[in-house]
C-alpha cells in the first residue's frame, strides 16, 4: 500500500505540474522526473506483487531507469539556477540510457510469454546484459548527486556576489532534494531493493508536502523568484568574464571606459570606491533590505562587473559582506542611543536593513566576534527585549 501510495503521489503531481499554468521549464522537468519516478515505483510493485505475470507490459522498463534520476535531478536544478540553458546538450546527460534501452530492444520484441519466462527464471539469457548496463547505475548516482551539489555551491557563491540579502532566496529545496536522492544512492549501495523503494516513496512524499506547502513549485506561487531573483543572476561576474572578452563600457557621468579582462584601471577604481563610499554614507542604501548590486551599480553609473571588482579589490570582500558590514556598524551606533532603548534588537536590526533575525545574528557575529546580545552587555546597554 506504501508503494502505490508513493506511484499515486508521483503521478498526481506530475499532472499537476503539466496542468499548471504558466510553467516554467524547471517545471516541465520536474514533471517529467516525477512521472518516470511513478512509472519505476509501478515497475517494482508489479514485480514484488508479482503482478507482472497478469501485466507484462512494463518489463524491462525498470532496468535502465536508474541511469536517468540522477540526470533529471542535475537538470532541473541547473535551470532553476539559470546555468543550464545550453538545452541543446541535455542528451548527452541521457546518453547511458538510451544506450541500455537500445541494448534491450531485443528483449522487448519477445512475445510476452517469453518475457515472463525469462523473469521467473531470473533474467535467463540476460544475465551478462543486466550486468553490463547495471554496472555505470551507481557511478552515475554518486556523479549527479556530486554535480548538483557543486551547482548548488555555485549559486550560493554568485547569490553573495549580487546581493545584501539571502534570506529570501531560498536553496533548502534544491539542498533537501538533493540530500534525498543522495540517500537513496546510499541505499542502492549498502541496502537492498526494499530499502532503497522506502526511501524513494518517502522521497515522493517530501516532494509533495515540500513543494506544495513550503515552496509552491506546484501552485503559481513559484520558487523561482526565491532563488535569488535569479534572472537578474543568469552568470556570475567571473563568469561573464570568462565568456565575454570585451566587459562593456564603464560610465561615470560622461565619462566611459573600457575595460577588459585585466580589470578596472587604478584611477578609475579609486574614483568609483570614493563615489561609492560616499553614497553608502550620505544615503546609506545598506538600509534597503534588498539592495543588491545591479540597484547599487546602477546608482553609481557603472557596470555591475566593474563595481564588483572595486569592492573585491579595494574592501576584500563579496557584495553581501560589505554591505551587511555597513548594517552592523549602522546598528552599533543606533543601538547605544538612550531613545532607541525601548525598541527590541529586532527591530534596531530591521531599521539598519537586516531582514531576518538570523541574518542579523550570524553577520552581527561574523563581523565582531560577538552575538548582538553579548556586544550588548559588554556595552552595557539595555534594550526593550533581548534576544
Amino acid at each position: 500500500m506504501f508503494h502505490i501510495t508513493g506511484i499515486i503521489i508521483s503521478i498526481f503531481l506530475a499532472l499537476l505540474l503539466f496542468t499548471k499554468k504558466g510553467k516554467s521549464t524547471a517545471d516541465f522537468i520536474l514533471a517529467i522526473w516525477l512521472a518516470v519516478i511513478g512509472l519505476h515505483l509501478l515497475c517494482y510493485h508489479l514485480l514484488i506483487s508479482g503482478m507482472y505475470v497478469e501485466l507484462p507490459y512494463f518489463l524491462g522498463l525498470e532496468i535502465p531507469l536508474p541511469l536517468i534520476h540522477g540526470p533529471f535531478l542535475y537538470l532541473y536544478i541547473a535551470t532553476l539556477v539559470n546555468q543550464g540553458n545550453k538545452r541543446l546538450h541535455w542528451f548527452i546527460h541521457f546518453i547511458p540510457a538510451t544506450i541500455a534501452y537500445l541494448l534491450l530492444s531485443g528483449f522487448f520484441l519477445q512475445t510476452f510469454a517469453h518475457k515472463i519466462n525469462i523473469y521467473q527464471h531470473h533474467g535467463i539469457g540476460y544475465e551478462k546484459l543486466i550486468s553490463i548496463i547495471r554496472l555505470p547505475i551507481i557511478p552515475s548516482g554518486i556523479i549527479y548527486v556530486a554535480l548538483s551539489l557543486i551547482l548548488l555551491k555555485k549559486h550560493s557563491i554568485n547569490i553573495s556576489k549580487q546581493f545584501s540579502y539571502t534570506e529570501k532566496i531560498n536553496l533548502n529545496w534544491l539542498v533537501y532534494l538533493t540530500i534525498g536522492m543522495g540517500a537513496i544512492w546510499l541505499s542502492v549501495i549498502f541496502g537492498n531493493d526494499i530499502s532503497t523503494f522506502m526511501l524513494v516513496d518517502f522521497f515522493i512524499l517530501f516532494i509533495g508536502y515540500f513543494g506544495i506547502k513550503q515552496v509552491g513549485i506546484f501552485t503559481n506561487r513559484m520558487v523561482n523568484s526565491q532563488l535569488a531573483g535569479t534572472d537578474s543572476i543568469k552568470l556570475s561576474d567571473s563568469e561573464k568574464e570568462d565568456n565575454d572578452p570585451d566587459l562593456g563600457s564603464v560610465a561615470i557621468g560622461s565619462e566611459k571606459t573600457k575595460y577588459m579582462k585585466t580589470g578596472v584601471g587604478p584611477e578609475l577604481m579609486s574614483k568609483v570606491h570614493k563615489e561609492l563610499t560616499l553614497l553608502m554614507q550620505t544615503e546609506e542604501l545598506f538600509k534597503d533590505p534588498e539592495l543588491n548590486l545591479d540597484g547599487l551599480a546602477e546608482r553609481l553609473g557603472v557596470h555591475s562587473n566593474a563595481l564588483s571588482q572595486v569592492i573585491n579589490s579595494m574592501e576584500q570582500r563579496n557584495f553581501y559582506d560589505y554591505i551587511n558590514d555597513f548594517r552592523v556598524k549602522a546598528f552599533q551606533r543606533i543601538a547605544v542611543l538612550p531613545e532607541n532603548s525601548k525598541f527590541t534588537l529586532l527591530s534596531l536590526a530591521f531599521e539598519v536593513g537586516f531582514n531576518s533575525k538570523t541574518s542579523f545574528n550570524r553577520n552581527f557575529k561574523k563581523a565582531t566576534g560577538l552575538s548582538p546580545k553579548e556586544f550588548c552587555q559588554q556595552e552595557k546597554i539595555q534594550l526593550g527585549h533581548q534576544m
